[in-house]
């Protein structure tokens, strides 16, 4: 398990904005290394409830260790898309007062080589957030169609050169299987012809892949629908996202059940048969220069807040 300090982005904003009742009954969707979960809680009465839920086992070991004493905190280990059944199982069905998701991926995952999310250390190409299920970024290019490579890198990396990359990939694996991450950082690299400045040229492609491999978008849009049922009335959504994929789709979400049913022009309705299932919660919310010049990771990070009507 690594040691790297994992500092957590955001960390008053997002708890300011998740507690609003200390007797309440949260979820802290993505748990990490803990230090959202700890903020909550601080804030939280001898009342209060916090179910943490995590992939990675390391996250799991982490919060047996760090809150072992605390009866009010729970850990349970899956994705985050069995939202609406651990919740269920808990019998508090449309009684969450907040749901808190910090997506993306921890310092910690980064930096620690066997895991193979990062370009800057060489280990094994694996990238899954729970290592026990689902394929490896290893076995997924060892057998993916250069189509299907190319699509991923584009959708999901926003990477313009997909095509030449996917190409470049099938014409390596050819010659010898991809396992490793810097084998995987030079073939994309040598494949890119324009670097952005400031930016390493696998950055993309790595993004894309590490998204396909652990369903990211899927499991957001799936934990998403789910909110509306779990949350109380008056309960707060509170996401953090670092890239614009995961922002658009938080964006549109809130935005959609904002306005409510999408009805035809000029129909004669009230205002409160639109069934407006959520309210936003002031602005979007970056980083400070403060957090930004102690933590560059969180550079990136927009938190979107709405409210269960």
């Amino acid at each position: 398990m690594s040691d790297s300090p994992h500092q957590t982005v955001l960390l008053n904003e997002a708890v300011d904005a998740l507690v609003q009742d200390v007797d309440g009954f949260y979820v802290d969707g993505t748990f990490g290394r803990g230090g959202h979960s700890a903020r909550i809680l601080e804030r939280l009465s001898e009342k209060g409830r916090l179910l943490g839920i995590d992939k990675d086992a390391d996250a799991i070991a982490v919060a047996h260790e760090r809150f072992a004493g605390d009866a009010r905190f729970e850990i349970a280990q899956g994705s985050f898309a069995a939202l609406a059944e651990l919740v269920d199982a808990r019998g508090m069905t449309g009684k969450v007062q907040g749901l808190l998701l910090d997506l993306g991926v921890s310092s910690p995952q980064l930096d620690e080589a066997e895991r193979g999310f990062s370009f800057m250390n060489d280990g094994p190409l694996d990238m899954r957030m729970d290592r026990s299920s689902g394929q490896s970024a290893a076995e997924w290019l060892a057998e993916a169609p250069e189509a299907e490579i190319a699509r991923v890198l584009k959708e999901y990396g926003e990477e313009r050169f997909g095509k030449r990359m996917a190409r470049a990939l099938v014409a390596a694996r050819a010659e010898q299987p991809i396992t490793r991450t810097s084998q995987l950082a030079e073939i994309v690299k040598a494949a890119n012809p324009a670097w952005e400045k400031g930016k390493h040229p696998a950055t993309r492609a790595f993004q894309g892949i590490r998204i396909h491999v652990n369903n990211e978008l899927s499991d957001l849009e799936a934990i998403l629908a789910q909110a509306l049922t779990v949350l109380a009335p008056g309960g707060r959504l509170v996401v953090i996202s670092f890239h614009s994929l995961e922002d658009r789709l938080v964006k549109r979400f809130i935005r959609r059940q904002e306005k409510g049913q999408p009805l035809p022009a000029g129909l004669p309705v009230r205002d409160e048969q639109l069934d407006r299932t959520l309210k936003s919660v002031g602005k979007a919310v970056r980083a400070s220069d403060i957090e930004v010049g102690a933590n560059v990771r969180s550079r990136s990070a927009i938190m979107r807040v709405a409210e269960k009507l």
